[in-house]
């Protein structure tokens, strides 16, 4: 995870854990306090989940991003690759002719 998603992972969950609290210390009933603790719990959660979510876009796109810059890498080193395999057949052939034409030369 990156510097900015723990960041951000950890504001949520200090805020979670400061609204847990200050909700602990209201005097308040216990059925209001349980539900304004589940109610803090399913912001955070719903919280998490954006923040999750926004994070496995950002590597989605880093990666989609990645995947076709190595494909345009790979096609740019097939291309060398096939001009460099045509010089070396250029050059052997060229070699080849020049043997047959000494050979030649050695037969008569």
């Amino acid at each position: 995870m990156s510097n900015k998603s723990n960041a951000i992972a950890a504001v949520i969950a200090g805020a979670a854990i400061g609204a847990a609290i200050g909700i602990l210390f209201a005097p308040d009933k216990g059925s209001k306090t349980r539900a304004k603790l589940k109610e803090g719990i399913d912001d955070a959660t719903h919280n998490l989940k954006d923040s999750l979510s926004a994070s496995s876009e950002v590597l989605r796109e880093k990666f989609t991003s990645a995947t076709q810059g190595l494909d345009g890498t790979f096609d740019e080193l097939l291309s060398n690759v096939s001009h460099k395999t045509e010089e070396v057949i250029t050059f052997l052939e060229s070699k080849l002719a020049d043997l047959k034409a000494q050979n030649a030369k050695l037969q008569k």
